[in-house]
């Protein structure tokens, strides 16, 4: 009876072991099966980490190839055309989140790098153009200043006025040739190519408008005090300007309308005023004018334009060479007023007029307090006449002979200049017709404006007087070598007549 509670209890016991040892293998397996389904989870959240950062970087990267692309197609090409026009702007970065990151650096850096690139290749290229223009510049502004030698001399040489006429057309052709030669000259850094002396402004301002095709609708008006003379080193300089503002004025203006230039004294130096009626130009090209007169940039000849426009940019290149301003603003007529401003130290000088007079054709200076002398009344026969004002030295020969003629007049009349013995003025008696006394009165002073056809005349005259006095110095006529002469023409004009600084 005690065998079967112990066998009992043996299976009991090998019960519970097997229990025991069947929790535990199930308990393992549970907590297997945990950190199976944990591992599980980890990897797909790992999985999907993977997957949206590959993601992020397929976008990036084709945003970065976008920008490239744009670089490429629109930047870059706008850079090259802002190198060339400043106005143009140049578009930004494609995508705004690359600004300021390593991307918008680096395509910053190959903007730069490039802009540098071609401006440096530009440069070079318009060194080497300008470098052969100077040259080929040089050697025709001389063959084209012998050209106006031999032209000048055989103006000196033949008296038949047709020819002369010719001459002076082909000189006038070759004046033409010889203006944009030395501009283009001048911007591309070539020596203006002339020397001369001293000359006054006033024939500076003739010289300069008669190489131009409509100088007779230039008027100039003398307004200064003193007989100013530009010193030599400046005078070609500031004749070439003041050609090309002029030259300005009168392409923008009708033909019918004149040009006015006022010469202004001032307390530091003279100045050029010009100004004409015509279209005028608007606030950029005004800016565009002030930019190139300034000298302040470097220009480039391919800035210029096609064809290139020369003018203000070699007025501006002498500015910046010798001193002087230039300033262009609308003109109270409507078109552009242009002002060029010579310092008087180191650029100005006073002449002394009684050993270097100043040219026939230079208009003379509006002296305030002397008579006009186109009407110039007959002295006071209450004062004598060494108590007015002195005249300038040269025209103290024509006050001379003036107040001799005077004095003639006031004896042919009967009395003389002055009150009587007895205190009452003296009557006079005529004699003559007024128009007889009005010619026989010489005038104090030439008219400050010349006509063109009062020149042509004047010119006329001159070659008339040429040929009689070479003609009375000819042999007698003799029937072996028969003349017959032709009647004298009026020629037009001259360009540059003798006494000229420039001419």
């Amino acid at each position: 009876m005690t065998s079967i509670p112990e066998a009992l209890l043996w299976c009991l016991s090998a019960g519970t072991a097997a229990a025991v040892v069947l929790t535990a293998t199930v308990v393992r397996a549970r907590m297997q099966s945990a950190d199976l389904r944990q591992r599980l989870t980890t990897s797909e959240g790992q999985n999907t980490a993977s997957l949206q950062t590959s993601n992020e970087l397929n976008a990036r990267l084709r945003a970065v190839e976008a920008e490239i692309q744009h670089l490429a197609g629109a930047r870059l090409p706008d850079l090259s055309l802002a190198l060339a026009h400043p106005h143009v702007p140049v578009r930004g970065l494609l995508d705004a989140r690359f600004a300021g990151t390593g991307t918008d650096l680096a395509l910053s850096a190959v903007l730069e790098q490039t802009g540098a690139a071609v401006t440096k290749e530009r440069e070079r290229v318009d060194a080497a153009a300008q470098s052969t223009l100077r040259g080929a510049t040089t050697t025709i502004q001389a063959l084209l200043y012998q050209l106006q030698t031999s032209l000048q001399d055989m103006q000196h040489r033949y008296d038949d006025p047709g020819i002369a006429q010719d001459l002076l057309a082909a000189d006038f052709l070759n004046e033409q040739a010889l203006r944009r030669i030395q501009a283009t000259g001048v911007i591309c850094g070539a020596w203006p190519g002339l020397t001369r002396e001293d000359s006054y402004l006033a024939e500076l301002v003739v010289g300069a408008s008669s190489r131009l095709r409509g100088y007779e609708r230039v008027q100039v008006s003398n307004q200064l005090r003193d007989p100013v003379a530009v010193v030599a080193r400046a005078v070609e300089p500031i004749a070439i300007t003041v050609t090309e503002l002029l030259a300005n004025a009168l392409h923008h203006s009708h033909h019918g309308l004149p040009v006015a230039v006022t010469l202004q004294q001032g307390n530091r130096g003279a100045s050029v005023i010009i100004d004409d009626y015509g279209v005028g130009m608007h606030a950029d090209e005004l800016q565009r004018a002030k930019e190139l007169l300034s000298g302040d940039d470097q220009l480039l000849f391919t800035q210029l334009g096609d064809p290139p426009r020369s003018g203000f940019a070699a007025a501006g290149q002498l500015v910046r060479q010798y001193g002087f301003g230039v300033h262009v603003e609308p003109s109270p007529y409507g078109g552009v007023r242009a002002v060029v401003y010579i310092p008087g130290d180191p650029l100005l000088t006073v002449l002394d007029e009684s050993r270097q007079p100043m040219s026939v054709m230079a208009p003379l200076p509006h002296q305030s307090g002397a008579p006009d002398s186109r009407h110039t009344p007959l002295p006071s026969r209450t004062a004598p006449v060494t108590a007015h004002a002195p005249l300038p030295s040269r025209t103290a020969p024509v006050a001379a002979a003036a107040e001799t003629s005077v004095q003639a007049l006031a004896e042919e009349y009967g009395s003389a200049p002055g009150e009587s013995a007895d205190g009452e003025l003296p009557r006079r008696h005529r004699r003559r017709a007024a128009a007889d006394v009005e010619q026989s009165v010489p005038r104090a002073e030439p008219s400050p404006a010349r006509s063109p056809e009062e020149n042509a005349s004047r010119w006329a005259a001159l070659q008339q007087g040429t040929e009689s006095g070479r003609a009375a110095a000819q042999p007698p006529y003799s029937p072996e070598a028969p003349h017959r002469p032709e009647p004298p023409r009026t020629p037009e004009p001259p360009r540059r007549p003798e006494g000229n600084a420039l001419s």
